[in-house]
C-alpha cells in the first residue's frame, strides 16, 4: 500500500474534489474513516478547546503533535493537521515539520499569523511581513524534502481578513508561498462567491477551501467547487456543529426530565437510518475487534475460552 503522504498528495493533485471533516481525537477519526472519508482533518481550535482554552495560541507545539500522532496512529486513511504558525521563527518551523512528519501525520498547514495566533473566524487578526512569512515557508520544505518528499505542506494566508488585509494582497501572498516550494494554496476568510472567484482565478492550484464563510444561500456545491479548480473543501466543525447542540439539548433535557427523557432519547436513536447501537458500537470503533483479532493470534486455545465463559456486546460487525 502506498504510503500516506503519497495517497494524501494524490487527493490534491486529482481532479476530483474531496471533502475533509475536522476532528479532534482518534475516537472521532475513526468514526469519519468507518464513514467512508477519503482522509482527515486534526482541527486545532478544537484540540485547543478539549484543553479547555480558545483557539489563541495558547496550544504548544508538543501537544498538537502528540494528539495528531494518536489520531494517526488510528488510522488507515492520511491525516491532515493544523500546525499554526509552526510554533516560532523559521528556525522553529523546521522542527515542527520534522516532528509531525515523525508523528505519522500525511500533511500540515501553515499559516502567516503572527504569534499568538487566533483562530481565523475571530476578529483582531494580524500577519507577519511577507518576507519573514516566505522564510518559514523555505524552511518548511527544506525540513520536508530532507525527510519525505511527499509530506504535504499547504501554506494558508490569513492577509484577507487581517488588519489592513486586502483580496490582493492575499493573492500576493499565496503566490510567493507557492514559489517558495509549498504544494497546496489556501485563502482563509472568503466571505463572498465573489471574492472567491476572484481567488482562484488568480491563485496556483491545488487550492484548499472552507466553505462556510460564504453566506449559506451563495456557498457552492462540492460539485461547483470542483468545477472552479478547489481540490478539497475543508469543515473544520463538521462534527461539533451537530454534537454540541445535540449535548446541549439531550443533557438539559435528562437533568429536567431524568429518565424519561434518556428514554425518549433511546428510542430517537434507535429509529435513526444508520442507528449507532448496537452496530457499530463504542467498544467497535475503539478496537475492541482487533484485540481479540489479535489475541486469536497469538493467545493460547485455553486463554480464549474466557469468550465462551463470559458475557458482553458482541465485537464481531456482522453480529
Amino acid at each position: 500500500m502506498k504510503r500516506k503522504t503519497t495517497r494524501l498528495k494524490e487527493l490534491f493533485s486529482s481532479k476530483e474534489i474531496f471533502v475533509l471533516a475536522g476532528v479532534v481525537d482518534a475516537y472521532e477519526a475513526r468514526i469519519v474513516e468507518a464513514a467512508g472519508f477519503k482522509a482527515c482533518y486534526m482541527s486545532g481550535g478544537r484540540t485547543s478547546a478539549a484543553r479547555g482554552y480558545p483557539d489563541a495560541g495558547f496550544i504548544t507545539m508538543n501537544e498538537m503533535v502528540s494528539n495528531a500522532h494518536y489520531i494517526a496512529t488510528a488510522l488507515d486513511v492520511p491525516l491532515l493537521s493544523d500546525a499554526d504558525t509552526g510554533y516560532g521563527n523559521a528556525l522553529s518551523v523546521r522542527r515542527t515539520v520534522q516532528e509531525f512528519i515523525q508523528a505519522g501525520v500525511a500533511g500540515i498547514h501553515l499559516e502567516d499569523q503572527i504569534s499568538p495566533k487566533r483562530c481565523g473566524y475571530m476578529p483582531g487578526k494580524q500577519v507577519i511581513e511577507m518576507e519573514e512569512a516566505v522564510g518559514k515557508y523555505r524552511a518548511a520544505v527544506d525540513a520536508r524534502n530532507e525527510l519525505d518528499l511527499d509530506f504535504v505542506i499547504i501554506a494558508r494566508t490569513d492577509a484577507l481578513g487581517a488588519v489592513g488585509g486586502t483580496l490582493d494582497d492575499a493573492v500576493r501572498r499565496s503566490e510567493a508561498y507557492r514559489k517558495a516550494g509549498t504544494d497546496v494554496s489556501w485563502v482563509e476568510g472568503i466571505k463572498s462567491m465573489e471574492e472567491l472567484r476572484f481567488i482562484v482565478e488568480r491563485v496556483e492550484k491545488p487550492f484548499l477551501l472552507i466553505p462556510l464563510g460564504i453566506p449559506i444561500e451563495e456557498r457552492p456545491s462540492e460539485e461547483e467547487m470542483e468545477r472552479m479548480g478547489i481540490a478539497c473543501a475543508l469543515y473544520p466543525g463538521m462534527l461539533f456543529e451537530l454534537t454540541t447542540p445535540l449535548l446541549w439539548e439531550y443533557l438539559h433535557d435528562v437533568n429536567a426530565r431524568g429518565l424519561a427523557a434518556q428514554k425518549e432519547w433511546q428510542q430517537w436513536l434507535e429509529n435513526l437510518p444508520r442507528k449507532y447501537p448496537p452496530a457499530p458500537n463504542f467498544f467497535q470503533i475503539s478496537g475492541f475487534p482487533k484485540v481479540k483479532e489479535w489475541e486469536e493470534k497469538y493467545l493460547s486455545a485455553e486463554e480464549l475460552e474466557k469468550y465462551l465463559k463470559s458475557t458482553g456486546i458482541p465485537m464481531d460487525d456482522n453480529k
